[in-house]
């Protein structure tokens, strides 16, 4: 007994094609969390948020709106990639099934190749215990999407420790003044908020992280 995706003129037929549908979307958050810009730009703003000192502001559903949108701002060159190498040539009967994601999932790769650092494809490939890959593009795609992970987060805590360091100056200063004033009892964070807060405004600071973000990938970086 077989099952053929193909209708007629190896066009896939309707149902395969809500079936397909409904397949992507039940893992387009995995996909969208592991191979694309998005878990490091929303680690960024989460420590930004941190750095200011504030819990609640702006909350997780803004953060990750922004993030979400960020990442298909950055990854809209590769998804085109993927929709004109892999869907439309599937939708049109031109490749099968197995063909057309052999062939989409290339720019994919391509992506997280140029954002992935050696070191860490060789860690997971040692972790996986295979052996050595002639040259990065030979490296599975399994072990790819980790290691990308693995990088992402490494540069998304370096340049949340660039943030981190001026409001900890901050911090550090209005602390060392309270205790000079003999301010114990007061919370040196309710003093170094606001100044922390004009901070980020005058220097434009979502500006600043955004452009940074932005540019990392059109960078190669």
């Amino acid at each position: 007994m077989t099952v053929d995706l193909n209708g007629v003129n190896g066009t896939p037929s309707s149902s395969i094609t809500v079936l397909l549908a409904l397949t992507v979307l039940s893992v387009a958050p995995a996909v969208l969390l592991m191979m694309t810009s998005f878990t490091k730009i929303f680690v960024v703003l989460a420590l930004t948020r941190n750095a200011l000192g504030l819990t609640g502001v702006p909350p997780n559903q803004v953060i990750a709106g922004l993030a979400l949108f960020l990442s298909l701002f950055i990854m809209a060159p590769v998804l085109g990639a993927v929709n004109d190498a892999g869907l439309q040539p599937y939708l049109s009967g031109a490749l099968t099934f197995t063909q057309a994601v052999d062939v989409g999932v290339q720019p994919l790769r391509e992506f997280m190749l140029a954002h992935t650092r050696e070191e860490d494809l060789a860690l997971m490939t040692r972790a996986a215990d295979l052996p050595n890959p002639e040259n990065p593009e030979s490296v599975e795609t399994l072990t790819l999407i980790p290691a990308f992970m693995l990088s992402e987060l490494r540069s998304a805590f370096i340049i949340g420790f660039v943030i981190f360091v001026p409001f900890l100056v901050i911090d550090l200063v209005v602390a060392s003044a309270l205790m000079a004033m003999g301010m114990v009892m007061l919370p040196p964070v309710m003093v170094s908020l606001p100044f922390k807060l004009l901070l980020f405004v005058l220097v434009d600071g979502w500006g600043l992280i955004v452009t940074s973000l932005v540019g990392s990938y059109n960078g190669g970086g």
